[in-house]
């Protein structure tokens, strides 16, 4: 179903380099960008991806490799999940088969795949620095290769971006930019810079008049001198009165566009127009993501990157169990929101992935979409607080380390009752190592005034958005995982939680694990079951508060001779364990041996969950060797 793009690949089979592409006439590259979408549909309908994204950029890609010479010249993607087809052309073809699956290949751009893979991002507007950056250190070394960053339309919003654009503008070397504008991020982009886009994109009058006038300056034999620059003075003043601004040359830039992003002649006519320009040259190219796939022009959105997918029905292949913790959130948040006003949802181009669509429709005034800027996100959050309202910042772990300054120095400083839902907190999976939530709870709880939360089941997850909403002494943040609930019962009347307090949800001695949120209680009472024919029965605590602490249990946890082990998906430098540690000593309490288990000094690659737990050894039979080693040594008959 819905695919125009089904079919043989007799031109791809020849394709294992750019330089293959080269040998190729721009019909036959037409063919191969159909066969090209065609290998994708297929592909990611075993493995899952961000297949609407990449099939916006086919003949985009195509024709950046026909016409640059990579790795020569340097193709910087901003986030890296639309290199899909960079890296079919690059090689990588019969790998995809792997992708996203654990040692298998990236998502992502990632320089140890290829020599063509040059910059490495999960995260968006980090592509104009980048290409500052090298193309400052190709002038200083006296190289003459191109340089070319592709952003899309959404993250070019991002602060980030706008400042590399400032400073790329002032120094006006040459590079390209290539502007992707397919009038979507994850979610719909949102803001004044994307509505001036979209003037850009149906003003068709001003290409009209524009090629009309340089038609008639041709006819103007030796055009030169004062007469030339009278000219151009003209040009200017046409831009000026047909468009509505010309931001982008106002910022030192060539703008060369509207191009069609599925049009390969105007394509490569544009990169040659770009060639013989001194200066950085942003290109303009108008794409419809998902294209070729009807279900995914159709909806984008949720097409973005998704699980495996039937292509005739086109409907995902979706697993079947629980409510998810993100939607336990969403819902627990209409309910609050119908009894309290002062309750708003601020979040950075996230309003699906964070389960907000539900609340936009019933509270459209008290959704606030920002696009891709988290850090504005943060300090509006901070305004919005001490406005007398209730923000609840809803974000994905990796994307708010990203505004770590405002959470200090706006949010935390000056005490604001910010709520933070911090979803995928933990192991995310295929998206990998940019994409992991394992190092907010090193960062969070660091920060003054910080109150932070993790839920052992989605039932307890609702308790703590009434405690998060109801409290009324500082920033509070509630942090939960990418996964489905365990399955309890929900009861109907959330009720707060006493700050800092933990529960034992099963009896033992001797041991005690100190246990952070669902997956490692699950864990925790695996590795009990696996104790029982030692003997050994550990007390598990429910750790639900991992800043404040619960000191009563702690000290009590002393003085009844228990020795703990903590467990926590997330760094184990700087978190939980980390925090019991620190208390203890503090103290001067000595003599209770104290194990921490978490992740690991590296970065945690792609792949499911249970294989990255697996690698960094969160698991119940590492919970039971530790166990054992606390255990007093026997002493050896002479």
């Amino acid at each position: 179903m819905g695919t125009e793009s089904e079919g043989t690949t007799v031109l791809l089979n020849r394709i294992d380099s750019p330089a293959d592409l080269k040998t190729l006439s721009v019909p036959e590259l037409e063919t191969l960008a159909e066969e090209i979408r065609g290998f994708l549909i297929e592909k990611l309908s075993k493995t899952g991806g961000h297949l609407a994204p990449n099939l916006g950029v086919v003949e985009l890609t195509l024709a950046l490799h026909y016409w640059f010479d990579s790795p020569k010249d340097k193709f910087i993607f901003d986030v890296g999940h639309q290199s899909y087809v960079h890296k079919i052309l690059t090689g990588r073809k019969n790998r995809f088969d792997t992708l996203r699956k654990y040692k298998g290949m990236c998502g992502f751009v990632k320089m140890s795949e290829s020599e063509h893979d040059v910059w490495e991002a999960g995260h968006s507007s980090t592509s104009l620095s980048a290409a500052m950056g090298m193309a400052v250190a190709r002038d200083l070394k006296g190289e003459d290769n191109k340089i070319v960053a592709i952003i899309g339309d959404g993250a070019l919003t991002g602060g980030m971006a706008l400042e590399a654009m400032n400073h790329i503008g002032h120094e006006r070397k040459n590079l390209t930019v290539v502007l992707n504008d397919n009038e979507m991020s994850i979610a719909p982009n949102v803001g004044a810079l994307h509505n001036y886009l979209s003037r850009i994109r149906t003003d068709k009058h001003y290409n009209k008049v524009k090629e009309e006038f340089e038609h008639f300056l041709k006819k103007i034999p030796a055009i030169g001198g004062t007469l030339a620059k009278t000219a151009e003075r003209m040009k200017d003043s046409l831009k000026y009165l047909v468009v509505s601004g010309v931001w982008f040359e106002d910022l030192g830039f060539k703008y060369l566009g509207p191009v069609d992003g599925h049009n390969l002649t105007q394509l490569l006519d544009t990169f040659k127009q770009a060639e013989n320009i001194n200066g950085p040259v942003l290109i303009h190219v108008v794409t419809v993501k998902g294209k070729g796939f009807s279900p995914a022009e159709a909806d984008s959105q949720s097409w973005h990157g998704g699980g495996p997918y039937k292509i005739e029905s086109g409907q995902f292949v979706k697993a079947v169990g629980h409510p998810m913790y993100t939607e336990v959130f969403a819902n627990s948040l209409i309910e609050l929101a119908e009894r309290d006003e002062r309750i708003v949802a601020v979040t950075p181009a996230m309003s699906s992935g964070s389960g907000l669509l539900k609340f936009a429709d019933r509270f459209p005034d008290r959704m606030i979409d920002v696009g891709i800027a988290e850090q504005h996100a943060a300090t509006l959050c901070a305004a919005l607080a001490l406005e007398g309202m209730k923000p609840v910042f809803a974000v994905y772990s990796t994307f708010m380390q990203r505004a770590y300054d405002q959470i200090i120095h706006d949010i935390c400083r000056q005490n604001t009752n910010v709520v933070f839902a911090i979803d995928r907190a933990g192991f995310v999976g295929a998206d990998g190592e940019t994409h992991q939530g394992v190092y907010d709870i090193a960062f969070m709880r660091s920060i003054p005034n910080m109150v932070l939360m993790m839920p052992k089941d989605e039932n307890e997850l609702r308790h703590m958005m009434k405690t998060a909403i109801e409290y009324n002494d500082g920033p509070i943040a509630v942090r939960y995982p990418r996964l489905n609930g365990v399955g309890v019962k929900m009861e109907e009347n959330p009720q707060p939680i006493p700050i800092g307090t933990w529960e034992k949800v099963r009896d033992g001695e001797k041991f005690a694990i100190l246990a952070a949120g669902a997956p490692m209680l699950e864990l925790a009472a695996q590795a009990a079951e696996l104790l029982k024919p030692e003997g050994i029965q550990p007390l598990i605590v429910n750790a639900r508060f991992l800043k404040p602490l619960d000191e009563n249990m702690l000290v009590r946890l002393y003085e009844e001779g228990y020795h703990l082990l903590t467990l926590e998906e997330g760094a184990v430098r700087g978190g939980f364990g980390s925090a019991v540690l620190e208390f203890y000593a503090e103290r001067d309490i000595y003599g209770m041996k104290i194990k921490p288990i978490g992740i690991p000094d590296y970065f945690v690659e792609h792949g499911s969950p249970k294989e990255q737990r697996q690698e960094v050894g969160l698991t119940p039979e590492r919970i039971v060797t530790e166990m054992k080693a606390m255990l007093p040594r026997r002493r050896q008959r002479a």
